[in-house]
């Protein structure tokens, strides 16, 4: 029987590799929106990262995001990042 392989994605902040259900990826849509993606499924430009406290604090600070999506990331995206830890 064949193994299935398991796709590995790498965080923006701590740039460590993990499986992709070990991350949260942030999307920018097409439409220029940027939501948190909870399904790994939204259509658009996504950024990985670690399911961590201390990531999500170091890119607020680093607008990290702001990089990788080429476009502002509202501050309410990191509070909504902050509270799916919590």
């Amino acid at each position: 029987m064949k193994v299935k392989k398991i796709p590995m994605r790498t965080c923006l902040v701590s740039k460590e590799k993990f499986p992709k259900k070990e991350l949260i990826r942030v999307v920018r849509t097409p439409e220029g929106e940027v939501v948190v993606d909870e399904t790994g499924k939204v259509n658009g430009r996504g950024a990985y990262l670690k399911k961590d406290l201390e990531v999500f604090k170091k890119a607020r600070v680093s607008k990290v995001l702001n990089r990788h999506l080429e476009t502002e990331v509202p501050d309410n995206i990191y509070d909504e990042l902050e509270n799916l830890i919590k």
